[in-house]
């Protein structure tokens, strides 16, 4: 890099304090790279934060788990020394019903389970393990472009087909099968127990734009079993002081490193001179120059608003307008005067991640009614207390509780404005069945649905994963052809966010595979 022809500045300025532009910046610094972070927000972050949202009260304002990253990234950054501490490991998954006792998803669930259900569950979490094991490594590096005759791309496509192959005839057609099925169909092959359907398939829907019976929600499952698989033997952990704790311990990382960042200073444009990003222009009016620009916004951010479609070829503008960036995913946030109590989850599973998600159709009602812009009178969602672990993060004997709740719209007929309480009163109540007097303990409530997502974290859409995940925006053509190895049509811009390969979630593949994509361009310059 050559930052000294193009005058004072940096060779490198990320667009974005999240997670992913974090772990960018630390990879490119350890490098030797003079990085520049710009944050808008006062904080760093991004939508992994953790935010005060009634007086005393703090919580993980998006995702409230870490079980995504993997273990090898965590290592190599050392985030255990730049402060990365967790208040429990290993929680258990416990599926919520009002006619059962709730079912453990472990191991060992076989056991409260009816035959055939107990025999068959164990083969099942056996073989999605070892497909998602063969899809895994292809969350480590860039993927390969297509209709090029590039060896690198050709070796790409190879090892893809290697990773399949390698499973053995039976299981390649069995994953060839399954890949493109709905979860629906998957689990009624196996099993008859609603409340173990249910909860399996929610993994496979959530945080997406999906119901039960979409096409390709086999896929999704696959990848998040695939972060699992990586993520090493902690499994669902909760970070003590949140998932904000964590995004601190990657800025401590990334400034060990020698990387700079500063919050505060939101970026109004991309700096375009000679067909190439040379810098960016804060609302301040400051401009900073570089030899390359990386953005961790979502594409139609960065690519419409902070770059400008006049620097791009007309068909690939068309491209990132059509990604389908809309989200179904919310969040509420419950400040209790005192600990709730889950009438049927035994003592020892009340910090677990709970799950309210009884059935298949239980989950495909909750998806119809968001393509009428409504709500579902009966909600799914995913529950902790973070507090049962974390004490700290709420008054002396005060409680947090921390709910993903699947399927509200983006347009709510009617209006958020209109709907929001209304909303909350429905969520409390179907928490309520579950945890009797929880509604009297709550002393404040936060709902941040898919608009409000979108205005506080500037994400178009306010999808998690900043575009569905599908096969038409997924590894070789994610986000969109022409954009797909972290690199742009427009010569020095990257991207290196969650709407870039593999996807959302809080596990900083795209970070890492987007610095190792511009070290390895950089140096064959």
């Amino acid at each position: 890099m050559t930052a000294a022809a193009q005058g004072p500045g940096y060779e490198v300025v990320v667009i974005g304090a999240g997670h992913n532009g974090l772990v960018c910046a630390a990879y490119l610094a350890r490098a030797g790279r003079k990085v520049l972070v710009l944050e808008a927000a006062p904080t760093v972050g991004g939508a992994a934060v953790t935010q005060e949202f009634s007086p005393g009260f703090r919580v993980s304002s998006c995702a409230h788990l870490l079980h995504l990253m993997p273990e090898f990234l965590c290592s190599e950054l050392a985030l255990d020394k730049h402060g990365l501490e967790f208040a429990a490991n290993a929680l258990p998954t416990v599926a919520l019903s009002t006619e059962r006792e709730p079912l453990v998803l472990d191991a060992a669930a076989h056991e409260g389970l009816l035959e055939p259900d107990g025999s068959a569950y164990a083969g099942y979490r056996a073989r999605m393990a070892e497909f998602a094991a063969a899809l895994q490594p292809l969350f480590e590096r860039a993927p390969p472009r297509l209709g090029t005759g590039a060896y690198a791309d050709w070796a790409g496509l190879l090892r893809f087909g290697w990773q399949i192959r390698r499973l053995g005839r039976p299981r390649m057609r069995e994953l060839l099968r399954i890949g493109a099925m709905n979860v629906y169909d998957l689990l009624q092959e196996h099993f008859s127990d609603p409340g173990l359907q249910g909860a399996l398939a929610f993994d496979a829907v959530l945080g997406t734009n999906f119901g039960p019976r979409s096409p390709g929600t086999v896929l999704t499952l696959l990848c998040r079993l695939a972060a699992q698989g990586a993520a090493g033997v902690g499994g669902l952990r909760l970070p003590r002081g949140g998932l904000g704790a964590l995004s601190a311990a990657l800025a401590g990382a990334a400034t060990a490193a020698g990387a700079e960042i500063r919050t505060a200073a939101a970026v109004a444009r991309i700096l375009v001179k000679d067909d190439r990003a040379y810098g960016v222009q804060l609302r301040s009016g400051e401009q900073i120059r570089a030899d390359a620009v990386v953005s961790n916004a979502d594409p139609k951010s960065s690519l419409l608003g902070l770059l400008g479609a006049e620097h791009l070829d007309t068909g690939f503008v068309r491209r990132v307008h059509h990604l389908r960036t809309h989200g179904l995913t919310a969040k509420l946030h419950l400040a209790l005067r005192g600990p709730p109590r889950f009438s049927t989850v035994p003592g020892a599973l009340q910090g677990g991640r709970l799950l309210v998600a009884p059935s298949l159709h239980y989950l495909e009602r909750c998806f119809n009614s968001t393509k009428y812009g409504e709500y579902s009178a009966a909600p799914a969602m995913e529950i902790i207390v973070p507090t049962l672990h974390d004490p700290a993060l709420a008054p002396r004997g005060a409680h947090v509780l921390s709910a993903i709740v699947q399927y509200l719209p983006y347009q709510l007929r009617g209006g958020w404005d209109a709907g929001r309480q209304p909303c909350v009163d429905v969520l409390i109540a179907a928490l309520e069945v579950h945890a009797p007097g929880i509604t009297g303990l709550v002393q404040a409530a936060e709902l941040l649905t898919p608009l409000d997502i979108e205005q506080r974290f500037h994400i178009q859409g306010g999808h998690w994963h900043h575009g569905e995940l599908a096969f038409d925006q997924f590894y070789m053509v994610r986000p969109v052809p022409g954009a797909t190895q972290y690199s742009t049509p427009l010569a020095g811009l990257y991207l290196c966010g969650a709407g870039s390969h593999p996807g959302g979630g809080v596990m900083g593949y795209a970070g890492r595979n987007a610095a190792r994509r511009i070290l390895a361009l950089r140096a064959a310059a």
